[in-house]
């Protein structure tokens, strides 16, 4: 049996992918969880982050900070913790796309990590505008 290319029997081909609801906004929870979930267990710079991130939350809550620094200091641990998942991505599609040497990988690679210091370096900046004069009062 022969079907024709705009046939309704060409439509119900067992060989094409189910297809997916497009407003399945939960099932994207999921990936999105299997993704930190992936960087957690294989991304060293990623725990250390997220124990920096503990510790400087740990401390704002001991030393009560005001909602204005709890802003900042959250700010600053989101955009670290998301700039180093956008890290893991590209290293992984560069990655998936070359195993030789090519420059313009080199260059994605040490521009997506560059990236990563710059927030980092800047979210040291704020704990220690919020959290320096605190240490010093110990002292």
């Amino acid at each position: 049996m022969s079907m024709e290319k705009n046939s309704p029997e060409a439509d119900r081909r067992t060989d094409a992918p189910p297809a997916i609801p497009r407003n399945n906004f939960v099932r994207s929870f999921g990936f999105a969880g299997a993704g930190l979930w992936f960087a957690l267990r294989h991304g060293r710079s990623f725990r250390i982050q997220l124990a920096a991130a503990a510790v400087a939350t740990a401390a704002g809550w001991g030393w009560h900070i005001t909602a204005t620094q709890w802003a900042c200091l959250l700010t600053m641990i989101a955009l670290v913790l998301a700039l180093e998942l956008l890290n893991t991505a590209l290293e992984a599609v560069v990655d998936m796309v070359t195993d030789e040497y090519h420059v313009q990988a080199e260059i994605a690679k040490d521009a997506a990590a560059g990236a990563v210091l710059i927030a980092a370096v800047l979210a040291l900046g704020v704990g220690a505008a919020i959290f320096g004069p605190k240490i010093l009062e110990l002292y």
